[in-house]
């Protein structure tokens, strides 16, 4: 494998916290008294993914593909986005070789759901849940996290351009 044929994308995303439940992080429903808000359903994890698996592919940004200021993206499924981008890194050429994760929230507790969070990340993804690392810290009740006020995501994704005549492997 020549090092051009890996490739590594960063995502990061934040949204504000809002009164009333429930909470959806990587595509998993939590019951929650607070919700996240942003024009599409405001899924913090799946925005990360979904900006770290185009950065890896230089296919640009969830902004570019699925803009808020488009009505058609007011409270749209970042399941369904992130299946988009999917698309697009594999007719690129590439295959997804692992993400690894955070979600930074003070409160919930997310350990219970890391789990369930990676099942339905690599459903969506068309890979296997051990390629999908979940791990959940909090703000230390530091900053916009810390007081409750945000949640925040992070991901970086690590692909692999697909070898010519290798049956989608690398």
């Amino acid at each position: 494998m020549q090092p051009a044929d890996l490739r590594i994308g960063i995502g990061h995303d934040t949204h504000r916290l809002g009164e009333g439940g429930p909470l959806l992080i990587g595509g998993v429903t939590i019951d929650f008294d607070r919700h996240l808000i942003g024009h599409s359903d405001a899924d913090v994890l799946m925005h990360a993914v979904t900006d770290a698996l185009l950065g890896a592919a230089a296919l640009g940004d969830i902004g570019e593909l699925y803009p808020n200021t488009d009505a058609e993206n007011a409270g749209r499924d970042s399941g369904e986005m992130l299946s988009g981008a999917m698309q697009r890194v594999v007719e690129a050429g590439f295959h997804l070789i692992n993400l690894d994760c955070i979600v930074f929230a003070q409160e919930p507790k997310l350990g219970a759901f890391k789990r369930p969070i990676a099942e339905k990340l690599a459903s969506l993804l068309k890979v296997q849940p051990d390629q999908i690392g979940v791990k959940a810290k909090t703000g230390e009740r530091v900053g916009p996290v810390g007081r409750q006020e945000a949640i925040m995501a992070e991901c970086v994704a690590l692909l692999c351009r697909v070898a010519p005549d290798s049956g989608g492997s690398c």
